[in-house]
């Protein structure tokens, strides 16, 4: 399938053909016509959507874990039994408060 923006969205800049592999037509055309999408340009948008928010997604995690990093070299690390002592300590502590 090829698609090709449609002229009935003025506020959209036009963009370049798309080509789809026969199953994604499938499942674009199968979307529109089940109703969740108005046409195959909304399903496409829709996707891009996606893949855009997985990015960001993807940045903020990355920016989590160089910033855990960085925590760590600066005040150090803590071994897995450090880590286990520190939970088992909490939750003798939450068990022992009365709710």
């Amino acid at each position: 399938m090829v698609f090709s923006h449609a002229a009935s969205w003025p506020i959209f800049p036009v963009m370049d053909t798309v080509m789809l592999t026969p199953d994604l037509e499938r499942f674009a055309t199968d979307s529109v016509a089940a109703g969740r999408y108005r046409d195959v340009a909304a399903v496409v948008c829709a996707g891009v959507e996606l893949l855009r928010q997985r990015d960001v997604a993807r940045a903020a995690l990355l920016d989590s874990v160089l910033a855990a990093q960085e925590e760590g070299d600066r005040d150090g690390y803590l071994t897995g039994d450090e880590v286990a002592a520190r939970v088992r300590a909490t939750i003798a502590r939450r068990r022992a408060t009365p709710a």
